[in-house]
C-alpha cells in the first residue's frame, strides 16, 4: 500500500514548475533560432511556408502559443480546427495571422472560458466572415 507523504504536493509542484521552464526555454531558444537567421534563409522559410516573410516574423515573434485562441474558437463554433487545417493550409495559416495580430484576445480569452464566444465573437473577432463561411460547409463542422 502506497501513502502519500508531505512531499508528494512539493515533488508535483516541482515537476510543474520544471515543465514549465523546460517548455520556454524550448520555445525561446527555437524563437531565437529563427530571428538569428540570415534574409534569405528566412525568405526560404516563408516560402517553403507558402506565407510572407513578414508573416513568417509575426509568427516567429508571437511564440508558438500566439494563436491559441483560434482553434478554441473554431470549436466552439463547432467547427473541425484540424479538417480545416487539412483541407486548407492556406486559409488556416492566415487565420492563424488574424488571430496572432488580434488586439481583442483579453475579450477572446474571456468569452471562451466564460462559454459565450459562439454569440459574442461577431463583436471582435477579426475572422469572422471566415469562420461563417466555414460553419457553412458542413464537411468543414465537427461531428455529433
Amino acid at each position: 500500500m502506497m501513502t502519500h507523504t508531505a512531499t508528494d504536493p512539493i515533488r508535483h509542484a516541482l515537476s510543474t514548475i520544471l515543465g514549465w521552464f523546460a517548455r520556454e526555454w524550448e520555445a525561446k531558444s527555437q524563437s531565437d533560432l529563427m530571428k538569428a537567421l540570415d534574409q534569405q534563409e528566412l525568405e526560404q522559410i516563408a516560402e517553403d511556408c507558402g506565407i510572407s516573410r513578414g508573416q513568417l516574423l509575426a509568427f516567429i515573434e508571437a511564440g508558438p502559443h500566439g494563436a491559441d485562441e483560434m482553434p478554441r474558437m473554431m470549436r466552439a463554433l463547432n467547427i473541425d480546427p484540424i479538417e480545416v487545417e487539412f483541407r486548407m493550409l492556406r486559409l488556416y495559416r492566415d487565420m492563424q495571422l488574424t488571430c496572432i495580430t488580434c488586439g481583442a484576445k483579453a475579450q477572446c480569452r474571456k468569452d471562451l472560458a466564460e462559454g459565450h464566444a459562439a454569440t459574442e465573437f461577431q463583436h471582435y473577432c477579426g475572422n469572422i466572415d471566415t469562420l461563417n463561411a466555414l460553419r457553412a460547409r458542413p464537411e468543414m463542422l465537427l461531428e455529433a
